[in-house]
């Protein structure tokens, strides 16, 4: 894990996400949503949510869903 999270940016946990009734997965970076997950994917995603034990880790799966946020080209506003 040390070598995916050099900078320590998912200590900060600026991921979260939520549940739709319809089990819609909304994925969030620092408060604004960044993707949707339905069907399959949603599925898939919060299987692995429920099987990590780790806030770190739960960080790492929703950074690898949502896309890029691996260089740093994340906004700060």
């Amino acid at each position: 894990m040390s070598n995916i999270d050099k900078r320590n940016r998912l200590g900060e946990i600026p991921f979260h996400y939520r549940v739709n009734k319809d089990l819609s997965v909304f994925i969030g970076y620092e408060g604004k949503q960044v993707k949707i997950l339905k069907g399959k994917d949603a599925e898939k995603f919060l299987k692995r949510i429920q099987d990590s034990r780790y806030e770190k880790n739960k960080q790492l799966i929703m950074a690898k869903v949502t896309g890029n946020f691996k260089r740093e080209n994340e906004r700060k506003n």
